[in-house]
C-alpha cells in the first residue's frame, strides 16, 4: 500500500484519518502545521498528502506549493472546515496550485477512501 502524510492542525483528524487509513493498509505519517511536514516529507517521500488549508504557523496553501516544488508528482488531497462557513473559493484555489481532490470538512470516510485509491491507481 501506500505511504500517506496527513497535516491538519487538529488532533482528532488527524487520528481519525489515520486509524482508518492504516486499516486500509497504508503506512501514515502525521504533521500538525506546514512546518513539521516539510521535515517529515522530506524524510519518507510519501505517495500521498492529506492536507488541511487553514492552520497557524504555515497554512495549507503554502504548504502545498513547497510540496510540489520537491516532488511534482506527488498527489495531494486538501481539506478544509472554512468552505462550511464561506465560500469554496479557498479549495479552488487549492486546486489551482496542485491539489488533486477537495473536500470540505465533515467529509465521508468513504469518500476519501475513494479518492485515494483513485488517485494511487
Amino acid at each position: 500500500m501506500a505511504r500517506i502524510l496527513i497535516i491538519d492542525d487538529e488532533a482528532g483528524i488527524r487520528e481519525t484519518l489515520a486509524v482508518l487509513l492504516e486499516e486500509e493498509g497504508h503506512r501514515i505519517d502525521l504533521a500538525a502545521n506546514g512546518f513539521d511536514a516539510m521535515d517529515v516529507f522530506k524524510e519518507n517521500s510519501p505517495d500521498l498528502v492529506i492536507c488541511d488549508i487553514m492552520m497557524p504557523e504555515k497554512g495549507g496553501l503554502e504548504t502545498i506549493i513547497e510540496l510540489r516544488k520537491l516532488k511534482p508528482d506527488v498527489k495531494i488531497i486538501a481539506i478544509s472546515g472554512i468552505a462550511r462557513v464561506g465560500p469554496r473559493k479557498i479549495l479552488d484555489w487549492a486546486t489551482k496550485i496542485g491539489a488533486h481532490r477537495t473536500f470540505s470538512k465533515p467529509f465521508w470516510s468513504a469518500d476519501i477512501k475513494n479518492a485515494i485509491d483513485d488517485l494511487l491507481k
